[in-house]
């Protein structure tokens, strides 16, 4: 055996013990980073999704017993996404600012419960709207599909200030349209909710991991796809300008959509913005792990921890994840 090295520095010496490694970790997950999506629907039975093992879409009663689960868990924040039937989608998407409509009862009876909880809601058009689509629709002249931007902001405002009266603590526009962060926080003021925060999906990408999602709400686009309003996934810079003018319009916070596959994004705008910054690990990436795991490749709970350990060192401070109820209980272990 050689005789021993002369090295004053040695690394390994902060990691020699566990309670070493933990007075020396730079990134802490708590469960109170974790904001969980819960899917609803008007149904009296719970649904489980086949797209998404483990996850179901709610009745009211059983959100209400989820929830309880999850905050037991040390899970503080929620969003809700709601699957909604047939004959209740039109093209202009009314039922998305019907005050007895899904999303308002279910934030009203979660707020009757559970009154700490904070409770962030979805605004775009694709789970009300006929044609699948975040923003509103109509033909060319040549019969191609366009995405209307102005008329759909306007629609948005309506279903963000149904949310905002029936109590969310946050809405959290995902449709991508040009100009809504600043009409939504105009109608929001104007109505009395200046509390209300706004969490803005800045960039959010074209991504083929949404795709158990679309299938658990049964949301996809019924013709075309959403490339001229989602974000190229070749793009970062882009992200930035994207950015700038949600934080100028009035974004409380700012959201990175898909996680996993973007933490350059991630670490850009936190390099760039001092603003809260969320990210959203999605379907595809949950479903990644749960089928590795299932088949025993991985083991599903050190990989799920991981994976959001990887997106806070990112730079992210809040995480939208389907783990978030086992991963709280695991840190809470």
């Amino acid at each position: 055996m050689s005789e021993k090295l002369n090295l004053p520095i040695r690394p390994r010496r902060n990691r020699k013990t566990r309670g070493i490694r933990g007075l020396v970790r730079e990134t802490i997950l708590h469960p109170s980073d974790l904001i969980y999506p819960l899917f609803i629907h008007d149904a009296p039975q719970n649904d489980p999704i086949t797209s998404m093992p483990g996850c179901h879409r709610w009745s009211l009663e059983g959100l209400l017993t989820e929830v309880g689960e999850a905050w037991e868990a040390g899970v503080r924040a929620i969003v809700f996404f709601p699957k909604i039937e047939d004959d209740l989608k039109t093209p202009l998407a009314e039922e998305c600012f019907n005050p007895e409509g899904l999303v308002p009862r279910a934030i009203r009876a979660v707020r009757a419960v559970y009154p700490d909880i904070t409770i962030i809601t979805d605004v775009a058009l694709d789970p009300y709207n006929s044609d699948g689509h975040d923003g509103l629709v109509e033909k060319t002249a040549a019969g191609d599909l366009k995405i209307i931007n102005d008329e759909t902001v306007a629609v948005l405002c309506r279903q963000a200030l149904c949310h905002a009266a029936a109590g969310a603590d946050i809405v959290s526009p995902s449709d991508m349209m040009d100009g809504r962060v600043g009409e939504i926080r105009a109608a929001l003021d104007e109505a009395g909710y200046e509390e209300v925060s706004i969490l803005s999906y800045t960039a959010k990408y074209a991504s083929a991991y949404y795709g158990p999602f679309r299938g658990a709400l049964d949301s996809a686009p019924k013709a075309g796809d959403k490339k001229t309003y989602q974000m190229d996934p070749a793009n970062r810079r882009e992200a930035l300008r994207e950015a700038e003018l949600d934080i100028a319009e009035g974004a409380d916070m700012i959201m990175v959509k898909p996680a996993g596959p973007y933490l350059d994004v991630i670490r850009t705008l936190r390099d760039a913005f001092d603003i809260p910054i969320a990210a959203y690990q999605v379907s595809g990436e949950y479903l990644m792990i749960k089928s590795a795991a299932k088949d025993g490749w991985i083991d599903e709970e050190k990989v799920a921890l991981e994976s959001l350990i990887g997106i806070k060192r990112a730079g992210a401070d809040m995480i939208l994840t389907y783990f978030a109820k086992d991963v709280a209980r695991r840190l809470g272990r």
